[in-house]
């Protein structure tokens, strides 16, 4: 299972929602087994720069590949990347990740 996570920062406030919205696209896209658009809830007092998170779950390197080259993709790239500072990305397979599992000490 491959994790991806991807953060957004508005170039402005009121880009926010919008920024929302295009990724809102994603959805939409078959290959993720698990895809989620969500607003930060900057409740961390030590970083409140991110604005939009997008959290996805695929089964492979190939469904992510998939996902990543699929033509919603690109329009969400397209209405994005104009209202956003900044993004950052990291992708992880959750077979190498250390890990505990809650109950577990």
């Amino acid at each position: 299972m491959i994790r991806h996570i991807v953060f957004f920062s508005a170039k402005s406030g009121g880009n926010v929602e919008r920024i929302r919205d295009g990724l809102a696209l994603l959805t939409r896209i078959p290959h993720a087994a698990r895809l989620e658009i969500a607003l930060n809830r900057k409740s961390d007092p030590l970083s409140k720069e991110i604005d939009v998170v997008v959290y996805g779950e695929f089964e492979s390197d190939a469904e992510l590949a998939a996902y990543k080259a699929h033509e919603l993709y690109a329009e969400a790239i397209k209405r994005v990347r104009p209202l956003r500072e900044l993004r950052l990305a990291a992708d992880y397979d959750v077979a190498t990740a250390i890990s505990r599992l809650a109950g577990e000490s």
